[in-house]
């Protein structure tokens, strides 16, 4: 079996679980964070939109330098409207999908590597970033989603299992 076909079911889960969450993420107060530490709703909402694109950077490049020296920096997103969110997401779910079902194993095991103004940070095999970076760093983000939800009073949807809000599967 092509370690795409080994992948795509459980991208696809994943997406779809995360896609649930975001429909539910309230407009009406995107500065809110339940500490001074936390990230923004508007913030968290959007990292998880741009999270679902990592896929395909990892495949069709061999690095990301996030803050390249002499060059712009990476400019985080932010949710403004539910609709723009979800229209991001799934047009970075689409790319990353088509981008790992084109990916050959070759490709898979080349290496990638993250910098910081030009300082490696990490460097992996493609299939580990994408595990790592792009699905369990949403599966991370998603669960402290599904607690900003909570403490908005908005139902959590079923994940892995039945929530307190929508009881059996």
């Amino acid at each position: 079996m092509a370690i795409c076909d080994s992948i795509l079911p459980e991208f696809d889960h994943e997406m779809a679980t995360t896609r649930k969450l975001l429909e539910r993420v309230p407009e009406g107060n995107p500065d809110w964070k339940p500490h001074e530490k936390s990230m923004t709703i508007s913030r968290l909402a959007g990292h998880l939109a741009e999270l679902a694109g990592w896929g395909k950077t990892t495949i069709v490049q061999d690095s990301l330098d996030f803050r390249p020296v002499g060059g712009p920096s990476y400019q985080p997103y932010f949710m403004t409207t539910r609709k723009q969110l979800l229209e991001t997401f799934d047009k970075n779910v689409a790319e990353a999908r088509a981008a790992i079902a084109g990916c050959s194993d070759q490709e898979f095991m080349k290496t990638w590597t993250l910098l910081a103004g030009g300082k490696q940070i990490l460097a992996m095999p493609k299939i580990a970033v994408l595990r790592s970076f792009a699905i369990n760093h949403v599966i991370h983000h998603r669960g402290q989603m599904s607690v900003y939800l909570r403490l908005n009073n908005v139902s959590v949807p079923s994940i892995y299992g039945p929530t307190a809000d929508e009881g059996q599967m």
